[in-house]
């Protein structure tokens, strides 16, 4: 199993993989769209990469991450039923890997639906699965969780008032997280965009 390649961005192949060129052999790696932006900007600059081999009967696929934090929480969706690394891809091009975890620790699961094959079930699977683990994380680095599964009644609220779902999500940012519950974070949240109507 390969767990890192140290080698040479060396173009794309036609499928969107990065090519690393590792001492005149070439692996085929996939990457988020953001990583692969940056290493287009880097052509024939050394690099390396974290590796995740995922091995199906007809195929191993090359799974590619610039640090460890990534890797792990690409590792943490793949744990989730019905949740494979082309999906785990797909999620990580939605937002960066803060936000997302940050998202999901708060029990926000509109953002995974923007992701194609992800719908209001699978979006919420992964909530549930990885909510816990993630609101640990989350903490530890001294970040606020805010008002966790509150903030999905909130916004579905708020969209039904006729915000739209980035102006509610930006209301409730500014919620400081020791005001709980429904009622009370959406009084919180009307007050917050009130103040910018």
């Amino acid at each position: 199993m390969i767990g890192k390649l140290t080698g040479r961005f060396d173009g794309i192949t036609p499928d969107g993989s990065a090519i690393i060129d590792t001492g005149g052999v070439g692996y085929a790696v996939r990457l988020s769209a953001s990583n692969l932006r940056e290493l287009q900007a880097k052509q024939n600059a050394d690099i390396s990469l974290f590796i995740h081999t995922a091995v199906r009967e007809d195929a191993i696929d090359l799974y590619g991450f610039p640090t460890l934090e990534e890797l792990s929480f690409f590792k943490n969706l793949i744990s989730v039923s019905s949740i494979g690394p082309k999906t785990a891809l797909g999620i990580l091009n939605v937002a960066d890997v803060s936000t997302l975890k940050r998202g999901i620790a708060q029990g926000d699961a509109s953002m995974l639906t923007k992701v194609f094959g992800i719908g209001k079930k699978s979006a919420e699977r992964i909530v549930v699965e990885l909510r816990d683990k993630l609101v640990t994380e989350v903490s530890a680095r001294g970040e606020s969780v805010g008002g966790g599964g509150d903030d999905i009644d909130v916004i579905e609220a708020l969209i039904a008032l006729g915000y739209s779902a980035a102006e509610s999500r930006a209301a409730l940012k500014k919620i400081p997280g020791e005001i709980s519950g429904t009622r009370e974070r959406l009084s919180a949240a009307l007050k917050n965009l009130g103040t910018h109507a």
